[in-house]
């Protein structure tokens, strides 16, 4: 026998990110890979999901967003054009720590309905219009418009339990809007308003 048998070949190590990356894509796809169960023993996978229900839009997604420590980016596109600025139909990129943070208020609440979605991105012409029209409610430096803000709700769950839950979390901004029966969460610096 050949001194070096018992290596494998370069060309069929697979890492255990590549493998899981790969897994992930394919269910997003709805396809399900054929593995036997020796070659994902000893896997563990995190997955971290979503669910949304746009209030202007009327459409709704469900879906996993993030295996362990990777981001799934054809699910990270899809939630892209789900949270589009609804007034002008742009697309924005938002910031994948929002789902983080949304997944974890979840947890936190022991929840699993979806959020229902006030405003994700939002077009810079949209905000400044927003701005000049309602009276003070929308920020000049809008974070919305970084895509990295996002305003909900959570059907069943008390306003302040989410806003307080949202807080706990010291992941960003926490906005409280009782009247309008949202709240805002950010990526930006810890503050609460």
């Amino acid at each position: 026998m050949p001194p070096h048998h018992h290596l494998k070949s370069p060309a069929r190590t697979v890492s255990r990110r590549a493998f899981l990356r790969r897994a992930g894509v394919l269910s997003l796809l709805g396809v399900a890979p054929a593995i036997s169960t020796p070659a994902i023993a000893g896997i563990r996978v995190f997955q971290r999901d979503i669910a949304l229900d746009h209030t202007h839009t009327l459409e709704k997604v469900q879906l996993v967003y993030a295996l362990n420590d990777d981001y799934l980016p054809p699910a990270l596109q899809r939630l892209n054009v789900f949270l589009r600025d609804h007034y002008s139909g742009a697309v924005g990129t938002m910031d994948p720590a929002l789902y983080d943070q949304l997944n974890q208020i979840r947890t936190l609440l022991s929840v699993k309905d979806s959020f229902e979605v006030i405003s994700g991105y939002r077009d810079p012409k949209t905000n400044e219009r927003l701005r000049k029209t309602r009276g003070g409610g929308v920020a000049k430096r809008s974070l919305h418009m970084e895509g990295k803000a996002i305003d909900v709700r959570l059907p069943g769950v008390p306003l302040a339990e989410l806003r307080d839950a949202a807080i706990s979390l010291k992941a960003g901004g926490v906005g409280y809007y009782p009247k309008d029966q949202f709240i805002h969460v950010d990526t930006g610096r810890v503050r609460t308003w």
